[in-house]
C-alpha cells in the first residue's frame, strides 16, 4: 500500500502532523531523524531530505517532500475532503481559524526555532542567555494574546474542535511548560486537555509524551 513518511522526533513538531495522519485514518511510515540540534552528522544526514533539517517533513505518496505544519494541515483536510480539524471555507470560523494558524507559525514556533540552541544565532556567549530570555518572554506574550481570543469552552475556536487544539496539545509540552500554561492561559491549556484526550490520538500523545497524565 502507498503510504506517507513522516520523518520525526518523539515531541519534536512532528507530533502535530503526526496526530493528523492518525486522525485521518491514514497509512504511514514513522522515521526518526534523532536529535538534529546536538548531533552535527544527523543534522547533516536529515539535511539531505528538508534542507533547513527541520521537522515536520512528509513525504507525499507520489514522492513529493511537503515541509511547513500549517501547509501540510491545510493540505490534507483538502485531501481528505475533511472539515473534522480545518473549517470548510464558507464556515463562519474558517477566518479564525487561518488567522491563528499562520499567527502560531509566525509568532511563536520561531522562538523554538531560534531558542533550541541559541548559540546557532548568536555567536557572543554571555549573550545568548539574554537572547534565550527574551524569546521566552515574547512567547508568553504571544500566548497571552491567544488566551484573550480563546473560546473558553474547552476548544480554541467556540463549539468545534481543530487542528489549533492540536497544535497546543503539542505546544503546551515545550516552553514554558505544562505548569505555566495551567496557571497563565488556562483557556488555552484547556484546549490541549482536550486534544490530550481524544481516544483515537492517545498512543500518539503517549508515544511523543511518555509522561503525560490524561
Amino acid at each position: 500500500m502507498t503510504q506517507f513518511t513522516l520523518y520525526g522526533e518523539p515531541g519534536w513538531g512532528s507530533a502535530i502532523i503526526e496526530a493528523q495522519l492518525v486522525w485521518y485514518g491514514l497509512p504511514y511510515e514513522y522515521r526518526v531523524i534523532g536529535d538534529v540540534l546536538s548531533d552535527a552528522a544527523k543534522r547533516e544526514a536529515f539535511a539531505r531530505i528538508n534542507p533547513l533539517a527541520q521537522t515536520p517533513a512528509l513525504v507525499l505518496e507520489n514522492g513529493a517532500l511537503m515541509t511547513e505544519s500549517a501547509a501540510i494541515t491545510l493540505w490534507l483536510a483538502e485531501r481528505q475532503h475533511s472539515d473534522a480539524l480545518v473549517p470548510a471555507p464558507n464556515a463562519p470560523e474558517r477566518a479564525a481559524f487561518l488567522r491563528w494558524l499562520v499567527f502560531i507559525v509566525a509568532n511563536i514556533y520561531p522562538t523554538f526555532t531560534y531558542g533550541d540552541v541559541p548559540a546557532r544565532f548568536v555567536s557572543v556567549e554571555a549573550a545568548q542567555q539574554p537572547f534565550l530570555d527574551a524569546l521566552n518572554d515574547y512567547a508568553k506574550r504571544m500566548y497571552a494574546v491567544m488566551e484573550e481570543a480563546a473560546s473558553g469552552d474547552g476548544t480554541f475556536l467556540p463549539g468545534r474542535f481543530s487542528a489549533l487544539d492540536l497544535y497546543l496539545g503539542v505546544l503546551t509540552q515545550w516552553r514554558p511548560r505544562r505548569d505555566w500554561f495551567s496557571a497563565h492561559t488556562p483557556k488555552l491549556w484547556a484546549a490541549a486537555r482536550t486534544a490530550h484526550r481524544v481516544e483515537k490520538l492517545r498512543e500518539v500523545w503517549s508515544r511523543n509524551y511518555p509522561k503525560l497524565e490524561f
